[in-house]
């Protein structure tokens, strides 16, 4: 499984307790996430990731792309609601193509833990 973890700032704590939890699914997948986050997670759990650029430079888009291509299964995408996004016209962008190619996409913990716990097997 080819998965794509993406979390905003205010976020990434959260995306890093919800990888412990789900340490053996992720150790098993194709990852890739976007720059600080990779790194975080890498350092955390010692996952093989393959990082690219930060979201507002661009990594949401490289994963769009990705995802557009077929190269991802499913996307967690922790997202900070309560705030402003300079790069918002790109996030908007990743969720849509998720939506056009049918790729699951959590854009919350509650919902990210449904989807791994089902990929789990659990």
């Amino acid at each position: 499984m080819k998965l794509a973890l993406i979390a905003h700032d205010g976020k990434k704590d959260a995306m890093i307790a919800l990888a412990g939890d789900y340490l053996p699914l992720l150790r098993r997948c194709t990852l890739m996430a976007t720059g600080t986050t990779g790194t975080r997670l890498a350092a955390a759990h010692g996952l093989v990731i393959e990082r690219m650029l930060s979201g507002p430079m661009g990594g949401d888009l490289q994963i769009g792309a990705r995802l557009a291509a077929g190269d991802l299964d499913g996307v967690i995408f922790l997202r900070d609601p309560m705030t402003p996004q300079p790069h918002e016209p790109d996030i908007n962008a990743l969720v849509r193509a998720c939506d056009v190619h049918d790729v699951p996409c959590a854009t919350n913990v509650a919902t990210a833990r449904l989807l791994l716990a089902r990929w789990s097997g659990a």
